[in-house]
Protein backbone atom coordinates (compact mmCIF):
# COMPACT_ATOMS: atom_id res chain seq x y z
CA UNK A 1 0.00 0.00 0.00
CA UNK A 2 1.04 3.15 -0.72
CA UNK A 3 1.61 5.50 1.86
CA UNK A 4 -0.38 8.48 2.12
CA UNK A 5 0.97 12.07 1.23
CA UNK A 6 2.12 14.65 3.79
CA UNK A 7 3.06 17.96 4.27
CA UNK A 8 4.85 19.39 6.86
CA UNK A 9 5.29 23.32 7.63
CA UNK A 10 7.46 24.46 10.27
CA UNK A 11 6.88 27.23 12.83
CA UNK A 12 3.32 26.79 12.65
CA UNK A 13 1.37 27.66 15.54
CA UNK A 14 1.03 31.10 14.26
CA UNK A 15 1.26 34.04 11.94
CA UNK A 16 1.41 33.26 8.27
CA UNK A 17 2.95 29.13 9.36
CA UNK A 18 -0.74 28.51 10.93
CA UNK A 19 -2.84 30.19 7.86
CA UNK A 20 -0.17 28.02 5.68
CA UNK A 21 -1.54 25.18 7.38
CA UNK A 22 -5.29 26.07 7.64
CA UNK A 23 -5.40 26.43 3.88
CA UNK A 24 -3.81 23.38 2.96
CA UNK A 25 -6.22 21.53 5.45
CA UNK A 26 -8.67 22.18 2.83
CA UNK A 27 -6.81 21.86 -0.42
CA UNK A 28 -4.30 19.22 0.18
CA UNK A 29 -4.99 15.90 -0.40
CA UNK A 30 -2.84 14.13 2.81
CA UNK A 31 -2.24 14.65 6.04
CA UNK A 32 -1.15 18.09 7.41
CA UNK A 33 1.50 18.48 9.96
CA UNK A 34 1.49 21.45 12.44
CA UNK A 35 4.21 21.81 14.47
CA UNK A 36 6.45 23.90 16.39
CA UNK A 37 9.04 24.07 19.01
CA UNK A 38 6.23 24.33 22.23
CA UNK A 39 4.31 21.78 22.03
CA UNK A 40 1.55 23.12 24.48
CA UNK A 41 1.20 26.33 21.60
CA UNK A 42 1.20 23.62 19.34
CA UNK A 43 -1.08 21.52 20.08
CA UNK A 44 -3.70 24.19 21.13
CA UNK A 45 -3.17 25.46 17.63
CA UNK A 46 -4.21 22.39 16.40
CA UNK A 47 -7.23 21.62 18.42
CA UNK A 48 -8.26 25.77 17.70
CA UNK A 49 -8.27 24.20 13.92
CA UNK A 50 -10.12 20.92 14.35
CA UNK A 51 -12.86 22.92 16.11
CA UNK A 52 -13.16 24.28 12.64
CA UNK A 53 -13.78 21.06 11.35
CA UNK A 54 -10.48 20.57 9.85
CA UNK A 55 -8.02 17.66 10.56
CA UNK A 56 -4.40 18.90 11.19
CA UNK A 57 -1.86 16.78 13.24
CA UNK A 58 1.26 17.85 15.50
CA UNK A 59 4.94 16.93 15.46
CA UNK A 60 7.17 19.17 18.03
CA UNK A 61 9.75 20.33 15.85
CA UNK A 62 12.78 23.23 16.75
CA UNK A 63 14.71 24.03 13.56
CA UNK A 64 18.01 25.09 15.77
CA UNK A 65 17.90 21.98 17.41
CA UNK A 66 19.35 19.46 15.24
CA UNK A 67 18.76 16.16 17.18
CA UNK A 68 14.90 17.79 16.64
CA UNK A 69 14.78 18.10 13.18
CA UNK A 70 16.67 14.52 12.85
CA UNK A 71 14.15 13.16 15.14
CA UNK A 72 11.12 14.51 13.04
CA UNK A 73 13.02 13.13 9.48
CA UNK A 74 13.20 9.52 11.08
CA UNK A 75 9.46 10.24 12.14
CA UNK A 76 8.62 11.25 8.20
CA UNK A 77 10.79 8.79 6.79
CA UNK A 78 9.49 5.79 8.93
CA UNK A 79 5.54 6.81 8.19
CA UNK A 80 4.98 8.20 5.46
CA UNK A 81 8.17 7.02 3.26
CA UNK A 82 9.25 11.13 2.73
CA UNK A 83 7.50 13.97 2.78
CA UNK A 84 5.82 15.58 -0.46
CA UNK A 85 5.61 19.10 0.73
CA UNK A 86 7.73 21.09 3.04
CA UNK A 87 7.15 24.13 3.96
CA UNK A 88 10.15 26.53 5.51
CA UNK A 89 8.36 29.02 7.85
CA UNK A 90 10.25 29.31 11.20
CA UNK A 91 11.73 32.43 11.34
CA UNK A 92 12.72 35.26 13.58
CA UNK A 93 12.98 39.34 14.00
CA UNK A 94 14.24 41.90 16.50
CA UNK A 95 11.83 44.63 16.78
CA UNK A 96 12.97 47.86 15.44
CA UNK A 97 12.79 49.45 18.45
CA UNK A 98 15.14 46.68 19.90
CA UNK A 99 18.33 47.81 22.12
CA UNK A 100 20.09 44.32 21.97
CA UNK A 101 23.76 45.45 20.24
CA UNK A 102 23.59 44.83 16.32
CA UNK A 103 25.84 42.24 16.43
CA UNK A 104 23.89 40.19 18.69
CA UNK A 105 20.79 40.49 16.50
CA UNK A 106 22.87 39.41 13.38
CA UNK A 107 23.94 36.24 15.10
CA UNK A 108 20.84 34.85 16.53
CA UNK A 109 18.80 36.17 13.56
CA UNK A 110 21.01 34.37 10.92
CA UNK A 111 21.03 31.69 13.63
CA UNK A 112 17.62 30.70 12.73
CA UNK A 113 16.53 31.94 9.86
CA UNK A 114 19.69 30.69 7.89
CA UNK A 115 21.83 28.52 9.79
CA UNK A 116 19.14 26.50 10.76
CA UNK A 117 16.97 26.89 8.09
CA UNK A 118 19.54 25.67 5.77
CA UNK A 119 20.11 22.42 8.10
CA UNK A 120 16.46 21.80 7.99
CA UNK A 121 16.56 21.69 3.95
CA UNK A 122 19.99 19.73 3.73
CA UNK A 123 18.38 16.99 6.31
CA UNK A 124 14.75 17.04 4.71
CA UNK A 125 15.48 17.36 0.70
CA UNK A 126 16.77 13.97 0.59
CA UNK A 127 13.35 12.61 1.75
CA UNK A 128 11.57 14.76 -0.31
CA UNK A 129 9.34 12.58 -2.75
CA UNK A 130 9.54 12.15 -6.55
CA UNK A 131 6.52 15.31 -7.31
CA UNK A 132 7.46 17.06 -4.04
CA UNK A 133 7.21 20.75 -3.14
CA UNK A 134 9.61 22.66 -1.27
CA UNK A 135 8.85 26.49 -0.07
CA UNK A 136 11.04 28.85 2.06
CA UNK A 137 9.46 31.53 3.28
CA UNK A 138 11.99 34.20 2.32
CA UNK A 139 11.01 38.29 2.21
CA UNK A 140 10.98 40.76 -0.06
CA UNK A 141 13.62 42.66 3.07
CA UNK A 142 15.82 40.32 1.67
CA UNK A 143 16.09 41.66 -2.07
CA UNK A 144 16.28 45.46 -0.40
CA UNK A 145 18.63 44.24 1.32
CA UNK A 146 20.31 42.80 -1.29
CA UNK A 147 20.39 46.21 -3.63
CA UNK A 148 22.18 47.73 -0.46
CA UNK A 149 24.84 45.50 -0.41
CA UNK A 150 27.71 46.52 -2.22
CA UNK A 151 28.39 45.70 -5.83
CA UNK A 152 31.02 42.46 -5.04
CA UNK A 153 28.44 40.99 -2.58
CA UNK A 154 25.83 42.25 -4.85
CA UNK A 155 27.29 40.23 -8.04
CA UNK A 156 28.09 37.09 -5.50
CA UNK A 157 24.63 36.70 -4.06
CA UNK A 158 23.25 37.22 -8.14
CA UNK A 159 25.23 35.00 -9.47
CA UNK A 160 24.01 31.35 -10.79
CA UNK A 161 27.87 29.68 -9.46
CA UNK A 162 27.93 30.85 -5.99
CA UNK A 163 28.18 27.31 -4.08
CA UNK A 164 26.67 26.62 -0.79
CA UNK A 165 29.96 26.82 1.25
CA UNK A 166 30.94 30.49 -0.45
CA UNK A 167 27.11 31.35 0.80
CA UNK A 168 27.71 30.24 4.42
CA UNK A 169 30.85 31.74 4.51
CA UNK A 170 29.50 35.51 3.64
CA UNK A 171 26.54 34.72 6.01
CA UNK A 172 29.62 33.86 8.65
CA UNK A 173 31.21 36.61 7.77
CA UNK A 174 28.37 39.25 7.69
CA UNK A 175 27.87 37.90 11.29
CA UNK A 176 31.55 38.25 12.06
CA UNK A 177 31.47 41.68 10.77
CA UNK A 178 28.71 43.43 12.48
CA UNK A 179 30.07 41.70 16.30
CA UNK A 180 32.87 43.94 15.09
CA UNK A 181 30.97 46.61 14.50
CA UNK A 182 33.05 47.00 10.58
CA UNK A 183 29.88 44.98 8.80
CA UNK A 184 28.70 49.11 6.74
CA UNK A 185 32.77 49.67 5.65
CA UNK A 186 32.84 46.01 4.37
CA UNK A 187 29.48 46.54 2.38
CA UNK A 188 26.38 45.38 4.31
CA UNK A 189 23.40 47.30 5.33
CA UNK A 190 22.19 47.27 9.03
CA UNK A 191 19.44 44.85 8.24
CA UNK A 192 20.23 41.06 9.93
CA UNK A 193 16.73 40.00 8.90
CA UNK A 194 17.26 41.51 5.49
CA UNK A 195 20.57 39.39 4.73
CA UNK A 196 19.23 36.59 6.89
CA UNK A 197 16.23 36.49 3.79
CA UNK A 198 19.00 37.13 1.30
CA UNK A 199 20.58 34.11 2.37
CA UNK A 200 17.51 31.85 2.39
CA UNK A 201 16.94 33.33 -1.28
CA UNK A 202 20.25 32.69 -2.26
CA UNK A 203 20.22 29.02 -1.03
CA UNK A 204 16.59 28.41 -2.44
CA UNK A 205 18.41 28.90 -5.71
CA UNK A 206 21.21 26.63 -4.90
CA UNK A 207 19.31 24.08 -3.75
CA UNK A 208 16.63 24.28 -6.84
CA UNK A 209 20.01 23.81 -9.05
CA UNK A 210 21.30 20.73 -7.14
CA UNK A 211 17.75 19.35 -7.49
CA UNK A 212 17.97 19.95 -10.80
CA UNK A 213 21.41 17.84 -11.38
CA UNK A 214 21.02 15.62 -8.65
CA UNK A 215 16.96 14.72 -9.32
CA UNK A 216 16.44 15.48 -12.74
CA UNK A 217 13.56 13.27 -13.28
CA UNK A 218 11.86 13.82 -9.98
CA UNK A 219 10.19 16.77 -10.62
CA UNK A 220 10.63 18.34 -7.74
CA UNK A 221 9.97 21.89 -7.54
CA UNK A 222 11.74 23.99 -4.73
CA UNK A 223 11.04 28.20 -4.36
CA UNK A 224 11.67 30.73 -2.06
CA UNK A 225 8.36 33.83 -1.63
CA UNK A 226 8.03 36.42 -0.33
CA UNK A 227 4.26 36.77 1.89
CA UNK A 228 4.26 40.41 1.73
CA UNK A 229 3.46 42.73 4.91
CA UNK A 230 1.68 40.57 7.23
CA UNK A 231 0.19 41.76 10.25
CA UNK A 232 1.69 38.95 12.86
CA UNK A 233 3.49 38.96 16.18
CA UNK A 234 6.40 39.75 14.18
CA UNK A 235 5.51 42.83 12.12
CA UNK A 236 2.60 44.40 14.62
CA UNK A 237 -0.87 45.87 13.78
CA UNK A 238 0.01 48.25 11.01
CA UNK A 239 0.93 45.49 8.29
CA UNK A 240 -1.94 45.51 5.46
CA UNK A 241 -2.33 42.16 4.88
CA UNK A 242 -4.12 39.69 6.67
CA UNK A 243 -2.30 36.18 7.78
CA UNK A 244 -4.77 34.22 5.44
CA UNK A 245 -3.52 36.93 2.24
CA UNK A 246 -0.06 36.32 2.94
CA UNK A 247 -0.55 32.60 2.78
CA UNK A 248 -1.67 32.94 -0.63
CA UNK A 249 1.86 32.56 -2.84
CA UNK A 250 3.44 30.16 -0.31
CA UNK A 251 0.77 27.88 -0.66
CA UNK A 252 0.26 28.34 -4.61
CA UNK A 253 3.67 27.11 -4.54
CA UNK A 254 3.36 24.13 -2.30
CA UNK A 255 0.64 23.22 -4.53
CA UNK A 256 1.89 23.42 -7.61
CA UNK A 257 0.25 20.82 -10.06
CA UNK A 258 1.81 17.40 -10.78
CA UNK A 259 4.28 18.01 -14.22
CA UNK A 260 4.81 21.03 -13.66
CA UNK A 261 7.92 22.76 -14.64
CA UNK A 262 8.41 26.11 -13.32
CA UNK A 263 8.69 27.74 -10.90
CA UNK A 264 11.97 26.26 -9.62
CA UNK A 265 14.49 28.47 -7.85
CA UNK A 266 12.54 31.38 -7.77
CA UNK A 267 11.68 33.94 -5.74
CA UNK A 268 8.41 34.49 -6.08
CA UNK A 269 5.73 36.93 -4.31
CA UNK A 270 2.41 37.67 -5.70
CA UNK A 271 2.59 34.64 -7.13
CA UNK A 272 4.95 36.03 -9.96
CA UNK A 273 8.40 35.32 -9.98
CA UNK A 274 9.95 38.17 -9.27
CA UNK A 275 13.73 39.54 -10.62
CA UNK A 276 16.66 38.69 -8.54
Amino acid sequence: MANPKVALVTGSNKGIGLAVVRALCKEFAGHIYLTSRDVGRGTAAVENLKAEGLKPSFHQLEITDSESVRAARDYFQEYYGGVDVLVNNAAIAFKMADTTPFGNQAEVTLKTNFFATRDMCNVFLPIIKPGGRVVNISSGLGSSALSRCSPELQARFRSDDITEEELVALMERFVKEAQEGVHEERGWPSTAYGISKTGLTVLSRIHARRLRQERPQDGILLNACCPGWVRTDMTGPNAHKSPEEGAITPVYLALLPPGAKEPHGQFVSEKTVQPW
